[in-house]
């Protein structure tokens, strides 16, 4: 079963922590010094936050697959959206291993697609966990666009 997945860029982590778990009514699932996951059943999300960025709020919102087959299917349904569509296969982001499928939509808000593969030790490959000079908290392909006065 798919869940939904929103990452919230946030500029005081333990704040934020502390503010989400007492409103999910659960500590995070994951957590390290500049991020946290929650993965909820009740509402089935994974909702995650980090302090990676230098726009805070929205950073991207996603479907995540239990399996590869889900992922296939989803891909199906971005193909059919005409959306330019970035493929990664095995990208490390977000302490995981994943494939994934990214779109923008006519918001310009990304939508990441996903099949986590394993857990990893860091944030991702390519910055150290101590870079947080990015538009972006997470690892979206396309800059981010703002949508009024940026």
């Amino acid at each position: 079963m798919k869940r939904l997945h929103v990452h919230l860029a946030v500029e005081n982590l333990q704040k934020n922590i502390e503010f989400y778990s007492t409103m999910f009514g659960a500590k995070p699932t994951v957590q390290h010094e500049d991020y946290a996951k929650w993965m909820l059943d009740d509402p089935r999300v994974n909702f995650a936050i980090s302090n990676r960025s230098d726009q805070i709020g929205l950073d991207h919102l996603g479907i995540q697959a239990e399996s590869d087959q889900e992922l296939k299917d989803i891909k199906q349904c971005l193909d059919q959206t005409q959306a330019s569509i970035e493929t990664q296969q095995g990208t490390a982001c977000c302490y995981s291993e994943s494939d994934k499928h990214w779109v923008m939509d006519p918001q310009g808000i990304a939508w990441e697609s996903f099949h986590s593969l394993k857990s990893i030790p860091t944030f991702n490959t390519e910055k150290a966990v101590a870079d947080s000079d990015s538009s972006s908290s997470c690892c979206t392909p396309e800059p981010k666009k703002t949508s009024c006065c940026g």
